[in-house]
């Protein structure tokens, strides 16, 4: 997609060319909004995703105006790749964005996620990787968003109780039956990734990954590397810790849960505040925000990686897209390495 200057909506001269009214981005992106692939020969998205799970729930109350303001203005700045799961919001994400998107369901690429069991009232229930339920999440979810293929189909996580390769091996009828384009897992060992793909091409591997979750280091990212898996960060921001605007768990709203996270909650969260001092530091010599700096530190760190920072407005929404302007030199991403560390944060993940 390419943006800029002039009136709103879609050239009819020029299908898949958006043209905005009036204003640019918020940053200096460019004319056309920078693309990556998930591995080499994989599928081509905007080098910035945007993860649709707090819009529905977790970090506290929810707008669906401001939601969807979000969505669309993600679209305008060349964004293609949505990210959201039906266990978000209990299926009321999928519907969210499925609605949302509609209108331009061509120019986007919608990834979705089946696996982890809950209860309409919320409850979780478990993990399944069972192939019927497979079968029965990847229809529900086709049904919430209104389309008739998912772009890529994540399992959550992995089940213990069920070989990957069946749980694969379902998907992978998914594809064949046209409902599904392209595959992922999420939160997988090494090993566990060998055997998926040996079943089905794996596209996608979605895990956390961030200044201060750098567990990918240790062996995923090489073997993403080595099969030619793109990999996706979920929560380069640190759920919101990298952005510098949290200094107290008083920040945040009743309701979100990290309130009750190890890593925003006691000393932890001291200790979290301190080493975040570094990335504000040389956010304000780059002339960029904490929170663009942490994401240029996630997109350095390969050319298949595709983070999907989350949010739910249009204001940091535009932040993160500036991010794509700032370039790190080896001395900056040594500089950060040694501010922060691998292992360096306290707490916890969940």
């Amino acid at each position: 997609m390419i943006w800029g200057r002039g009136h709103r909506g879609y050239d009819p001269e020029t299908p898949g060319v958006l043209v905005l009214a009036g204003r640019a981005g918020a940053s200096e992106i460019g004319d056309i909004m920078q693309q990556r692939t998930l591995g080499p020969g994989g599928p081509t998205v905007s080098a910035l995703g945007l993860g649709c799970m707090g819009m529905s729930e977790f970090y506290g109350t929810a707008d669906q105006a401001e939601a969807r303001s979000t969505l669309r203005r993600a679209v305008e700045l060349g964004v293609t790749f949505f990210d959201t799961a039906d266990m978000y919001g209990v299926g009321k994400n999928e519907r969210l964005v499925g609605e949302t998107l509609r209108p331009v369901r061509d120019r986007v690429f919608l990834a979705t996620k089946f696996g982890v069991v809950r209860e309409r009232d919320g409850r979780r229930m478990g993990i399944s990787g069972r192939p019927e339920y497979v079968r029965s999440c990847c229809d529900a979810s086709l049904q919430r968003l209104g389309v008739d293929h998912i772009d890529l189909y994540y399992q959550h996580r992995p089940d213990p109780e069920v070989p990957v390769e069946d749980t694969v091996g379902a998907m992978a009828e998914l594809v064949e039956k046209g409902k599904v384009r392209y595959l992922g897992l999420s939160e997988v060992t090494p090993e566990l990734l060998r055997r998926a793909h040996a079943v089905h091409p794996i596209t996608a591997l979605q895990s956390e990954y961030s200044l201060w979750s750098r567990e990918p280091e240790d062996g995923v990212l090489d073997t993403c590397a080595e099969l030619g898996i793109g990999f996706v960060p979920y929560s380069p921001l640190g759920r919101g810790m990298l952005t510098g605007t949290l200094r107290s768990a008083d920040d945040l709203e009743e309701g979100d849960f990290r309130r009750h996270n190890p890593r925003f909650t006691g000393d932890n969260l001291s200790h979290n505040l301190r080493l975040v001092t570094a990335v504000e530091a040389l956010a304000a010599e780059k002339g960029c925000t904490p929170a663009q700096l942490a994401l240029a530190w996630t997109l350095a760190r390969g050319e298949y990686l595709v983070p999907i920072p989350g949010t739910r407005r249009v204001r940091y929404l535009e932040e993160n897209l500036g991010a794509l302007d700032v370039a790190l030199s080896p001395e900056d991403l040594a500089r950060l390495d040694a501010a922060f560390p691998r292992g360096a944060a306290a707490g916890t993940r969940y």
